[in-house]
């Protein structure tokens, strides 16, 4: 997500930086490669114009603080134009003071409505909520089938019946109302165009049962059709928020950028994976730090705490303070790392760790396949004891988890590491290392 734009963003302060002083003409060329970067990146054009006006208007002329480089000043001002294009501040969802509350997803064809549906479903009911979804698409062929495999998946309830849409959705709301759901997910139908029986039936389903939120869900990979897409929609029957899709195959991210200032609605939403729990709340700031290179530390931090409870990073502290850690507790570590997403997306969050740095590592995400069937294939007490795994131990170890003894030596080689590091990590003195760099300042 954003790989490419990152990459050229930080080529382009990267030259800054070298510069004593800004001046009109570096600051101009340097806005001329943003120019052309942002067009590359599929950035609507008017948009383009717009932006790289504000923040000439907001460098040139400004004297260089004495504390930083002129390039991290234009990189502030750059950031801050970015968070505002963006939308600012996050837009939250709207929910009625009367239960149920009633979620509309609207969009064409193949957007990925319905699993945006279960995706939704299962975030708010990790957040204390009770779901109710609704498949309101009666024309599609298996529409009714996916939302309700994706409810089972869940263990979520899915109403549906044969009917037409308007009433479906009135009988769904009415149906939430005495079962004590307190939000109703609508999965309505799409076309592979947009046409006027569409846009009728939405219409009608928004008149009959006045949703909360209606959210358009646009494929990000189509860049500049998301945007007119939006468009159209919001002209037609209104829209409140964007949830923009497939974002983890969108390198250029031209949507994003696009559809807040074109239509003037919000993004609420990220997919950014097939599962059910990749799906990312949209943060202006946040993107744009993301999209800048310099990471996003709060949604790491809030992805970790997710995954992993208080009891569990208690007691893998104390592990490590013991240096008592096992292959138990590694392979524990790995489900956890799991639970957070795409290893490349937890990655892109990290500082420094976009552009470039992202196209030249390769991610292999059956490493930690192979990681995973390497450990199941070891018993309980080799698990905890390592050392005590030989050639011929390690050489059933490969045949059953289908691997080579190769892959077994270098994860107890990585494994052995790791002890090393934590041992000599438990030696040092936190509290003489903090005295010693407080006199230091």
């Amino acid at each position: 997500m954003f790989e490419d734009l990152t990459g050229k963003f930080e080529g382009i302060f990267r030259k800054l930086r070298g510069r004593g002083r800004l001046s009109e003409d570096n600051i101009k060329d340097s806005l001329k490669e943003v120019r052309l970067a942002l067009l590359e990146a599929d950035v609507n054009y008017k948009v383009v114009k717009r932006f790289i006006q504000q923040v000439e208007a907001k460098a040139v002329g400004q004297k260089v603080l004495r504390s930083i480089t002129p390039g991290q000043q234009i990189i502030k001002i750059v950031f801050d134009e970015l968070s505002d294009l963006l939308g600012k501040e996050r837009a939250e969802m709207n929910f009625s003071a009367q239960p149920p509350t009633v979620f509309m997803l609207v969009g064409l064809q193949g957007s990925g409505k319905t699993t945006a549906c279960g995706k939704l479903a299962r975030y708010y009911r990790k957040r204390g909520r009770f779901p109710l979804l609704v498949a309101a698409d009666v024309y599609r062929p298996a529409a009714v089938d996916q939302l309700q495999i994706l409810g089972k998946m869940l263990n979520l309830p899915v109403f549906s019946f044969k009917d037409d849409p308007v009433r479906i959705c009135e009988s769904s709301v009415e149906h939430a109302r005495k079962e004590g759901k307190d939000l109703v997910i609508i999965d309505t139908a799409g076309r592979l165009h947009i046409d006027e029986p569409l846009m009728q039936e939405l219409s009608n389903i928004k008149t009959a049962i006045s949703p909360q939120e209606i959210i358009l869900v646009a494929d990000g990979m189509t860049g500049q059709d998301a945007v007119n897409i939006a468009k159209t929609f919001d002209e037609k029957i209104g829209v409140d928020g964007i949830f923009l899709t497939k974002m983890d195959g969108d390198a250029r991210g031209g949507a994003a950028l696009s559809i807040r200032a074109v239509t003037g609605k919000p993004i609420k939403f990220l997919g950014v994976g097939e599962k059910l729990d990749q799906l990312e709340i949209f943060y202006p700031d946040r993107m744009a730090s993301r999209i800048l290179g310099m990471g996003d530390i709060v949604s790491l931090v809030e992805k970790a705490e997710e995954a992993t409870s208080l009891e569990e990073a208690i007691k893998l502290e104390k592990k490590l303070k013991k240096e008592t850690l096992t292959l138990d507790d590694f392979y524990a570590q790995l489900q956890q790392l799991k639970k957070m997403g795409p290893l490349e997306s937890i990655l892109q969050m990290i500082p420094g760790m976009g552009g470039k740095m992202m196209h030249g590592l390769k991610i292999d995400e059956k490493a930690m396949m192979r990681v995973e069937a390497i450990i199941n294939s070891m018993t309980k007490e080799e698990r905890q004891k390592p050392h005590l795994i030989d050639g011929s131990r390690r050489k059933r170890i490969a045949q059953g988890s289908g691997t080579s003894v190769k892959d077994v030596n270098q994860l107890l080689k990585q494994f052995s590491l790791m002890q090393k590091m934590i041992k000599n990590m438990s030696k040092v003195d936190l509290k003489k290392l903090g005295k010693g760099f407080l006199s230091f300042r």
